[in-house]
């Protein structure tokens, strides 16, 4: 999916949307008569939410390869959306996160790793407005790490790669499970995201903000 830059003010309107929209499907809007903001009937009810979907580590120069649109097709019963080609997917229909793990590991034919969290969540920490204030342009990529689970205990942060010199890689920040920072688009930014991840110690993947901001699109 291709996507032209967008503002983070569009973002935020994104996220915000997604919630509301996704309030007013369960019949929860009525709430608001007592005071209570979309976000938070949003954030607060029990209600199953959509879901996406993050697989590590696929179709890289070859290795786990798979067709993730013909996948999202062979889930159509989940209303899956498919981003890219990289395993990312949006679940709007209602189910859980351990139902539809067991749905996709029964589908590929190679084991990985399978991030799945709330698409509140994601869409809470876009409107925090992440990348408030940092450099961007043509040769910077913002980008997300998808952690497996939150860390324990967060490495010092913000961090550089290399330790000396010019920055290839910033960390900036980490908001639950999004590990978030900056990279130059330099031959070398790939090894410095695989130790990024060593650092962490628990399995992780990377998406761009361009992705992100497809999943808050397909959230609505």
């Amino acid at each position: 999916m291709s996507l032209g830059p967008l503002s983070q003010r569009k973002i935020q309107q994104l996220a915000v949307r997604s919630i509301e929209e996704q309030v007013s499907r369960r019949r929860l809007r009525s709430y608001g008569s007592f005071g209570f903001s979309a976000e938070w009937i949003y954030a607060t009810s029990y209600t199953c939410m959509a879901l996406v979907v993050f697989l590590r580590a696929v179709n890289v120069g070859g290795h786990n390869a798979f067709r993730p649109s013909v996948l999202a097709k062979e889930l159509r019963e989940y209303d899956v959306v498919n981003i890219g080609a990289a395993g990312t997917f949006v679940v709007r229909r209602a189910v859980s996160q351990e139902k539809f793990r067991r749905e996709l590991l029964n589908r590929l034919a190679f084991p990985t790793h399978i991030m799945i969290c709330e698409g509140r969540a994601l869409a809470g920490f876009a409107a925090e407005d992440p990348f408030a204030g940092e450099p961007s342009g043509p040769e910077i990529v913002r980008f997300v790490n998808v952690l497996s689970k939150p860390l324990r205990k967060l490495p010092p942060i913000p961090m550089k790669f290399p330790d000396e010199g010019e920055w290839v890689l910033r960390i900036m920040g980490c908001r639950g499970r999004f590990l978030f920072g900056l990279y130059k688009r330099q031959m070398n930014a790939i090894g410095f995201l695989s130790r990024v991840e060593k650092l962490v110690g628990i399995p992780a993947t990377t998406r761009n903000w361009n992705t992100i901001t497809a999943i808050l699109k397909a959230l609505q």
